[in-house]
């Protein structure tokens, strides 16, 4: 990877992560497009950069991680199916990423449900965080589960998953926010550690691959500073059809220029 790349990639993670549009989805597809190989670092800077994104949402809700110890009970039993699945499927998932066309009907399922989801679960209960019983949060937690397929998003089914349970679009769009921070924590160790144990690099590569990182999560937490209020206030008043209809369109243009370009090539 360059370090334009780095920066394009970095970009797109900070605007897209807490859409419903699914931000590895769209780094999968931009990788593609710029012809980045799927080596064992593009997957760990994939999974870094995320990180550093979700680190603004510390930043800009700080006063909330230091309300109660229930919180954070809460977010504990909210990662645990994501820690479970993560562990056991862990092979199967790096494969997934891979694949253009897996994104690319993910994108186009996630939209069709995204265009009726304001009108399945319209009449919630649950308005703040503090009203969140733990086996909701369980609940939750399962449904974020479903993003380790790329391009469903983790915060779409997250956020869906919370309006299921009856939480207001805002406060299922936060407490998505929030249960990203310990999953996407622990992944980013977990990879790390991995990375470290299966690669031996020099000294010079080991300082161009931190440097590549570090301006990578510097890069997508200034970003997604700016993106998270505006989706926030964006689903106040908008709700999630129109990231329904630009999922749909996504995905389809995906899956003609995926058989488009394979035709061609085989041809």
């Amino acid at each position: 990877m360059n370090i334009i790349q780095v920066i394009v990639l970095a970009i797109i993670e900070g605007l897209t992560e807490f859409l419903p549009v699914s931000s590895t989805g769209h780094m999968v597809i931009t990788s593609s497009l710029m012809g980045i190989s799927k080596d064992e670092f593009v997957k760990l800077f994939e999974i870094v950069i995320q990180l550093g994104a979700i680190m603004a949402v510390v930043v800009l809700y700080f006063k909330r991680f230091f309300k109660s110890t229930d919180f954070y009970i809460k977010l504990i039993i909210g990662v645990i199916p994501a820690v479970i699945l993560g562990l056991l499927l862990k092979k199967h998932i790096d494969k997934l990423l891979e694949s253009p066309l897996v994104v690319a009907i993910a994108f186009v399922v996630g939209g069709v449900i995204l265009l009726f989801v304001d009108d399945w679960f319209n009449k919630p209960k649950i308005r703040e965080e503090k009203d969140i019983n733990h086996t909701t949060a369980l609940k939750i937690g399962f449904f974020q589960c479903l993003a380790m397929v790329p391009g469903v998003s983790r915060s779409a089914a997250s956020i869906v998953g919370g309006m299921s349970q009856k939480l207001s679009r805002t406060a299922a769009a936060e407490f998505s926010f929030f249960l990203a921070v310990p999953t996407m924590f622990g992944a980013t160790v977990k990879d790390l550690w991995d990375f470290r144990k299966h690669n031996t690099l020099t000294a010079i590569q080991m300082h161009e691959d931190i440097k590549l990182l570090i301006i990578g999560s510097v890069i997508a937490f200034i970003v997604a500073m700016l993106a998270i209020k505006s989706f926030i206030t964006f689903l106040e008043k908008r709700g999630f059809r129109l990231f329904g209809v630009y999922r749909i369109i996504a995905g389809i243009v995906i899956i003609v220029l995926y058989f488009t370009t394979n035709a061609l090539h085989n041809g």
